[in-house]
């Protein structure tokens, strides 16, 4: 008898636990910084939908251990574990390759006119085998139409220079970092490569006025 009171003690514990209520609050966004409006956000344990605004704020009702799945027009959805800790979650959704998914981003007001992806090109290792090629120099100038290396920096055609330095902005795992990182990096590490220019490398102001080279890798998911 004291074994099964023990048990039920035990279990009610355990569903009280998971039940409590919790509110998160976190943001949406591509290419890191970039607000994604009206994105999904599906709370597992009470089945709601939520849309981030038009900053692509969200704030969601959820248990302390629950999952939610954060979905866009266009881009790669994603699931969350939501943690005992859990209070601010920034979910940065990744566009899935091909023009149609460019278009439907937009089409569906995912990315406001001040933040066109029509200069991204954006290719993911589910697409492409990395490991194939020998270098990264190979990657993006056997893959991003326009771009050069040159007197070893990225030179991205057709963009403006406010400093006189044509070389691109590099983005490692969400960090700025220099060719020679770049370099060092072993392709079948590679996850993901994004090349901005125009107005989607505004974001990062005169540092992207030569365009930007985006790369995740897959240690930067550890």
């Amino acid at each position: 008898m004291g074994k099964i009171l023990l048990m039920l003690s035990l279990f009610t514990l355990s569903f009280s636990s998971y039940c409590q209520v919790k509110i998160v609050r976190g943001q949406v966004t591509a290419h890191e910084e970039i607000p994604l409006v009206g994105a999904a956000i599906y709370v597992k344990s009470t089945n709601k939908v939520y849309k981030t605004d038009s900053l692509g704020h969200y704030r969601i009702q959820c248990s302390i251990k629950d999952k939610i799945t954060v979905s866009a027009n266009g881009f790669i959805k994603e699931e969350i574990k939501i943690r005992k800790k859990s209070k601010y979650v920034l979910v940065n959704l990744k566009l899935k390759s091909g023009e149609e998914n460019k278009d439907l981003a937009m089409g569906y007001v995912n990315v406001a006119d001040k933040d066109k992806l029509y200069a991204i090109k954006a290719i993911d290792d589910d697409e492409m085998d990395y490991s194939s090629f020998r270098n990264i120099h190979e990657v993006l100038t056997g893959n991003f139409p326009g771009l050069q290396i040159q007197n070893g920096e990225i030179v991205i055609r057709n963009t403006a220079s406010f400093t006189g330095d044509n070389a691109a902005l590099i983005i490692i795992d969400g960090r700025e970092s220099t060719m020679n990182s770049l370099e060092n990096i072993a392709t079948s590490d590679i996850k993901n490569i994004s090349v901005m220019k125009d107005a989607s490398a505004s974001m990062y102001g005169s540092r992207g006025a030569n365009g930007v080279v985006i790369v995740s890798t897959k240690r930067g998911d550890k």
